[in-house]
């Protein structure tokens, strides 16, 4: 590359770096409550959502999550590790237009596509591993919810029963709207909508959710070692994205069922 190309490359990149971080312009932040809602504020402004509008919540513990996520920014406002003011504003703006249903459809849609129902194709040590780790889990969810479920060992799609579907969409209609968007968060960033289910029913925790849902390359790392830099970012990503995704839910659930809590499977 000539120094020209070089240097025209190199004002690109500033400008595009320059207009994707923000400085942080407040010096502290705030919540206030008017009518059972809580606002956060940044010095003397209310936050808004990307869209203009006021940003409110319904749960003072939720509000209080957002503000700290707020206060522990820097001199650069880092917003794509801002995982509950990132799940706020998309239950306020709704880019989608989605309802309820759309999103429980969706979640329900994907236990077809559930990381931990795909096996290895051989009787290997990966498959053994899967079978030891996944294997407990699945049970539970089957038990749990009554359901049937058949994991598969092709690129063919597990066998998932309507009737397990209709189980699904019932128990994911009975939380409340903003909750929904928790649990797409996690499916979205587990791939696996039982190990969501699972982290929300503190059957297991975040990280060993996070652990199984990498399972095959934590395998793969255990014979061919780890690039810290890539492997060890993308774990912490994740577990930030889903411990962000399930305290989200909690904080936003009004849920009624009459479903039993299952026995909490020991993370070992």
């Amino acid at each position: 590359m000539s120094s020209f190309k070089y240097r025209q490359f190199t004002a690109a990149f500033m400008i595009i770096r320059s207009m994707a971080t923000v400085k942080r312009f407040y010096r502290r932040t705030n919540i206030l409550s008017s009518g059972g809602k809580f606002e956060i504020t940044l010095d003397q402004r209310k936050l808004k959502t990307p869209k203009g509008k006021i940003f409110e919540v319904n749960n003072k513990g939720l509000a209080l999550a957002v503000a700290t996520e707020w206060d522990a920014q820097k001199d650069i406002i880092e917003k794509e590790n801002m995982h509950l003011t990132a799940l706020c504003n998309t239950v306020l703006d709704n880019p989608n237009n989605q309802t309820k249903l759309d999103i429980v459809n969706y979640i329900t849609n994907c236990l077809e596509i559930d990381t931990i129902l795909f096996h290895s194709s051989e009787i290997d040590d990966l498959y053994k591993l899967q079978v030891e780790k996944w294997d407990p889990i699945v049970q539970w969810f089957c038990d749990h919810y009554k359901v049937n479920i058949v994991k598969t060992q092709s690129i063919d799609t597990p066998t998932v029963p309507i009737e397990t579907k209709t189980v699904l969409t019932r128990h994911l209609s009975s939380y409340d709207f903003n909750a929904v968007h928790g649990f797409l968060y996690a499916v979205n960033a587990l791939k696996s909508v039982i190990l969501t289910l699972a982290a929300i029913e503190r059957v297991i925790d975040v990280e060993k959710a996070v652990e199984l849902s990498r399972l095959e390359e934590i395998y793969q790392i255990s014979h061919w070692g780890n690039i810290e830099w890539s492997h060890d970012l993308s774990k912490y990503d994740l577990q930030s994205r889903v411990a962000a995704a399930v305290l989200f839910v909690h904080l936003n659930s009004y849920l009624v069922t009459s479903l039993p809590k299952g026995n909490k499977i020991l993370n070992s």
